[in-house]
């Protein structure tokens, strides 16, 4: 099963569940696939689908930070929720100090010496791991290990 078909099953699930949640979040989840179906005009693949659910995710970031800097808890935990629900349609995320690993292996693969390697490197990462990693943590990682 997709993850689209995947996310078509627990929506009706929540929608007979009555679920107002969950039925809100995965339908906003389908909305955001629909609109990149259309602007790409073919079916998403599941790495197509995975990239869309990170862009809602990365929303959701920024929204709950948003929200916390305006001293809006409330909507704040809003998100987090919906963050939570979205999350569970994602492969498993590699920890920190996995990335960490991985990145020290790629940096010796490659020979790099410095940060004008730091778009080699990462770009090994992203295409060997990039469904299981967050970039913005590989990229800040890798810059760790190449400004030394």
């Amino acid at each position: 099963m997709t993850i689209k078909e995947q996310i078509d099953s627990d929506f009706l699930t929540a929608y007979k569940a009555h679920d107002t949640l969950r039925v809100s979040v995965l339908r906003m989840i389908k909305s955001s696939i629909k609109n990149a179906e259309i602007s790409k005009k073919e079916e998403l693949s599941d790495s197509d689908v995975i990239s869309v659910l990170k862009k809602e995710i990365k929303q959701r970031i920024d929204s709950i930070e948003a929200y916390k800097k305006a001293d809006r808890t409330d909507s704040a935990e809003q998100e987090e929720k919906e963050m939570e629900m979205i999350s569970v349609y994602l492969p498993k995320q590699l920890s920190k100090e996995e990335i960490r690993k991985i990145a020290e292996e790629t940096i010796g693969l490659t020979n790099a010496s410095g940060m004008q390697d730091m778009g080699k490197v990462i770009g090994m990462i992203m295409q060997k791991h990039g469904d299981n990693v967050n970039g913005e943590l590989v990229s800040s990682i890798v810059k760790e290990f190449l400004s030394k």
